[in-house]
């Protein structure tokens, strides 16, 4: 299986979540709770689809 969407994916969600940490003063306080939310929720399948990989390599 080619997993170069998913490792894209995972190199822009962990950006995101990243740049909105150190950024988090400049964000307008009607965005910051939106933006982080889906930040979050990005980060989090990032963390599934790496764990997915991993469990799946060995059946391939």
């Amino acid at each position: 299986m080619d997993y170069t969407n998913a490792a894209i994916f995972i190199i822009l969600a962990f950006s995101l979540g990243f740049i909105m940490i150190m950024n988090r003063d400049r964000i307008p306080t009607q965005l910051r709770r939106g933006m982080a939310l889906i930040a979050a929720v990005m980060v989090l399948f990032a963390f599934y689809l790496i764990v997915y990989s991993f469990l799946s390599s060995g059946s391939s």
